[in-house]
């Protein structure tokens, strides 16, 4: 029984591995990171971890979900803030210091979605919270009338080519842009736009691919 079970342990030990060295490799490289790597760190061959994983998109569904819940997190604390529009900033700075920290998630949230429909899934999860953040922010006056929900992604878009651009020699540089960002969408600073929002089914076509 237990040269059985050994196989079985060496594949468990050798998943953990895999795992742990996706996250940092991922983390600090991003989404597109050699997977060479990601198998020389965890000692062991290519050929190892594509029995594990045989699709990059199979890593990304095993690593990032579980990160994306920090958005339920940052989603709740929104929504408990007696100030919507406190909620508000605290939600999207909270969501920009996450793409900050790891670039691999940086990947995730501000980029195309990869093949990867775990990731897809946890992805709109965290994000489902938001159109309630949104409207409490201007229901109370705070936050322009015009922003729309989907308006979030071409922010997470511009922050995330600083983030690639300057993280090394500036990594909090993305801070003062938001600053800005975020003055423009007070209601008291607004002015009609020159186009509309991105549709929601835009939003989804750009992720997917499309």
């Amino acid at each position: 029984m237990a040269k059985s079970r050994a196989p079985r342990a060496d594949a468990a030990r050798n998943r953990d591995k895999l795992l742990a060295s996706a996250a940092a490799v991922f983390g600090e490289r991003g989404l597109d990171a050699p997977l060479e790597e990601v198998a020389r760190r965890a000692g062991v061959s290519i050929g190892t971890l594509y029995n594990h994983f045989p699709a990059r998109a199979d890593l990304f569904d095993a690593i990032f979900p579980a990160r994306l819940s920090a958005l339920d997190r940052l989603a709740e604390t929104a929504l408990a803030d007696a100030d919507p529009w406190s909620g508000f900033v605290a939600f999207v700075e909270g969501l920009v210091a996450l793409q900050a920290a790891d670039r691999g998630l940086n990947d995730v949230l501000a980029r195309r979605f990869p093949a990867a429909s775990g990731l897809a899934e946890a992805c709109h999860r965290g994000f489902a919270h938001l159109d309630r953040i949104v409207e409490r922010a201007k229901e109370a006056g705070r936050l322009r009338s015009d922003f729309e929900t989907q308006d979030i992604m071409p922010l997470m878009w511009a922050t995330s080519q600083i983030i690639r651009e300057c993280g090394d020699a500036a990594p909090g540089i993305w801070r003062r842009f938001l600053g800005f960002v975020l003055d423009g969408l007070r209601a008291d600073a607004a002015r009609p736009l020159p186009v509309p929002a991105l549709t929601p089914d835009q939003v989804a076509e750009f992720m997917a691919g499309g």
